[in-house]
C-alpha cells in the first residue's frame, strides 16, 4: 500500500487525470438515470471534472510541494534548491485556484483556466529536454512522467476546451 501511495503521489498528474476520469464517469451514471447523455454532456462533464481535478487540484498540490516540501521537489527534479521553487509554487497556486474556479464557469473562463497553464506546462516541458540535453538531468521530476505530462495534459485540456467551444456552438 505504501508503494501505491508513493507512485500516486510522484505521478500526481496523471493520478488526478485518472480521478477525474472516474468523477466524470460517476456524474454521468448519475445524470443517465434523468435523461440521455449526449456529446455536449459527456463533453462537459470530462472538460470540467479536468479543471477541477488536473488544473485545480493538481496545481494545488505543485504550490503545497514546491513552497513546503522545496528542498525534496528540488531532490526530484534533478536540481538544487533555489528562490524559484517559491516562484514555481505560487504560479501553481494561481493556476490551481483558477482551475477550481473553472469547474463551474463560463467558457471564457474556463480558455484562461487553460490556456495559462498550457504554455507554463509547454515552457516547463522545454526546460526539462534543455536540463536533459545539457546537463544530463534525467531525474524522475525531469525526464519522467512529469515531462510527458507537462506536453501532453495542456494538449488534452486545450482539445476539451475546443470541444466544448464546438459543441455549445452546435446546440445553440
Amino acid at each position: 500500500m505504501d508503494e501505491l501511495i508513493g507512485l500516486a503521489l510522484k505521478n500526481f498528474t496523471v493520478t488526478m487525470l485518472i480521478f477525474g476520469f472516474v468523477a466524470t464517469a460517476i456524474s454521468l451514471m448519475k445524470h443517465s438515470r434523468v435523461e440521455p447523455l449526449t456529446q455536449a454532456l459527456v463533453v462537459e462533464k470530462l472538460f470540467a471534472y479536468f479543471l477541477l481535478f488536473s488544473i485545480g487540484i493538481g496545481y494545488l498540490y505543485n504550490f503545497i510541494i514546491h513552497v513546503f516540501f522545496a528542498e525534496m521537489a528540488a531532490h526530484f527534479i534533478g536540481w538544487a534548491n533555489s528562490p524559484f521553487q517559491y516562484e514555481v509554487g505560487f504560479a501553481s497556486l494561481g493556476f490551481g485556484v483558477v482551475g477550481v474556479l473553472a469547474f463551474r464557469s463560463s467558457w471564457g473562463f474556463r480558455a484562461a483556466a487553460v490556456i495559462a497553464p498550457a504554455f507554463f506546462s509547454w515552457g516547463a516541458a522545454g526546460g526539462h529536454v534543455y536540463q536533459m540535453l545539457t546537463n544530463h538531468n534525467f531525474a524522475p521530476g525531469n525526464a519522467g512522467t512529469v515531462f510527458w505530462t507537462d506536453i501532453l495534459m495542456p494538449t488534452f485540456g486545450l482539445v476539451l476546451l475546443y470541444l466544448q467551444h464546438r459543441s455549445t456552438k452546435t446546440t445553440s
